[in-house]
């Protein structure tokens, strides 16, 4: 019972990020466009920016996401079946019925991550008082 709790645990915390991840890069883009000032916070553009760099750098170097591992061994202690494919592919699958291979996913997270890099760069965070990283002063 409690190998389930924990891997349900890490399951909304592995959805959290995901959400962070492709709900950020929406809301950065709206909020780029309609000048709403807290989507140009620095810590929150710079820790979006390395969410996508270490799910790229994952995918690049065929790694499994450490909460999909971590995921995987609870539900393996709990005796619940696990993830065949990973996280993201998995849920994929059981929503949509389509599977795909590694290689699409690399691709997919890689051309994502290059839409986040360019909003930090045409949308850029703010430093204090509403200055931009690229205009600031030294």
């Amino acid at each position: 019972m409690l190998y389930r709790v924990l891997a349900d645990l890490v399951l909304v915390v592995h959805a959290a990020f995901v959400g962070f991840v492709v709900l950020g890069l929406v809301l950065i883009l709206v909020g780029a466009t309609l000048r709403w000032g807290w989507v140009r916070n620095l810590w929150f553009r710079v820790l979006h920016l390395t969410a996508i760099v270490g799910v790229v750098i994952q995918s690049w170097f065929g790694l499994v996401c450490p909460l999909t591992t971590l995921e995987n061994r609870l539900r393996w202690e709990a005796g619940d079946r696990t993830y065949t494919a990973g996280f993201i592919a998995d849920w994929l699958h059981r929503l949509l019925f389509y599977e795909f291979e590694p290689w699409v996913f690399t691709i997919v997270y890689s051309v994502f991550g290059v839409c986040v890099l360019a909003a930090f760069i045409f949308a850029p965070p703010r430093r204090r008082r509403g200055r931009s990283i690229r205009t600031s002063r030294f």
